[in-house]
């Protein structure tokens, strides 16, 4: 495995938005486009991420729903050049990091069935699978699996 990327980690703004529309574009047959992107700064439910490498370049997003005591874990992408170097998982960490803190219920999220690395990742984070979405993806037809992270535990723990 290469090194762990450096890289910092700040909320997403208006001048992100071209770069990470151009993500999408690489990473997902139904990417989202600029405006559906560009809404979600206007969304106060709405916690999107974006790793910058040390040029200041967007090496990877995520963005995090939360409603009430529920965090739902959107699109996460990395830049194709960037992979399998830690950014996914850097981003990952302050969505379990806010959840921790912010006594979050649980975190999930939808990943492809055939997405071995990403369901790989969020398995070591502790999420496990909880059900399957039949046909959920499109370009190509594919189930999504449904992966929770239970935190009611840590609480009464804590």
């Amino acid at each position: 495995m290469e090194q762990t990327m450096k890289v910092r980690i700040v909320p997403m703004n208006a001048d992100h938005l071209d770069e990470i529309a151009a993500l999408e574009r690489a990473c997902f047959p139904d990417p989202w486009s600029r405006n559906m992107l560009a809404e979600e700064l206007d969304n106060a439910l709405a916690a999107f991420l974006v790793a910058l490498d040390e040029q200041g370049a967007v090496a990877g997003y995520a963005g995090l729903h939360v409603v009430l005591d529920e965090g739902y874990i959107l699109n996460v992408a990395v830049r194709p050049d960037c992979r399998r170097r830690g950014v996914a998982g850097q981003l990952l960490q302050v969505f379990l990091d806010f959840a921790r803190g912010n006594h979050l219920a649980f975190l999930t999220l939808e990943v492809r069935a055939s997405n071995y690395a990403a369901i790989a990742l969020y398995g070591s984070r502790g999420f496990r699978g909880v059900g399957r979405r039949k046909n959920y993806y499109e370009h190509p037809r594919e189930d999504a699996v449904i992966m929770t992270l239970d935190l009611t535990g840590e609480q009464e723990d804590a």
